[in-house]
């Protein structure tokens, strides 16, 4: 990917608009504005290309994930309580033949056994949790060098 212009759809599912409000012990006291923001920033300095969406709907991101299936060359989607059972989400991210990186905000995997469990990440090519909002910083620069550092 880092021969090519680098398309990233960046998706936030289910509750991540109350980012910075709900939860701030777990997810952080950043509202989720200032993450996209921090996010299209980080991918203006890298050269970088990012359309992003956050939604409430399964179906919304769905659609998204199928809709820019042309355009992107990756998508880092951060799918919130979508990620334990959404198999319509992960059958999706898979048709579109794409890479991608999942991002959690907090640890998921220091955390209840549940939130241990997502049925994304066998089809991803790797996760960054626990690292708040720039862990989506973090996947984009994975996805820039993902050439040379995936083995």
């Amino acid at each position: 990917m880092a021969n090519s212009k680098l398309n990233v759809l960046v998706l936030h599912g289910p509750n991540l608009n109350l980012t910075g409000f709900r939860e701030p012990d777990v997810y952080g006291k950043k509202p989720l504005e200032e993450i996209d923001k921090d996010i299209s920033t980080a991918a203006a300095s890298l050269g970088v290309d990012v359309r992003i969406l956050q939604s409430n709907s399964e179906g919304v991101l769905i659609d998204t994930i199928q809709e820019h299936r042309r355009w992107a060359s990756a998508i880092v989607i951060n799918p919130g309580g979508l990620t334990h059972y959404s198999i319509a989400l992960r059958d999706a991210l898979v048709s579109v033949r794409l890479p991608v990186v999942e991002v959690h905000l907090s640890n998921v995997h220091a955390r209840e056994e549940f939130r241990r469990t997502s049925v994304i990440s066998p089809i991803t090519i790797g996760q960054v949790v626990g690292f708040g909002g720039y862990g989506y910083v973090m996947a984009l620069n994975a996805l820039l060098n993902l050439d040379k550092e995936v083995v």
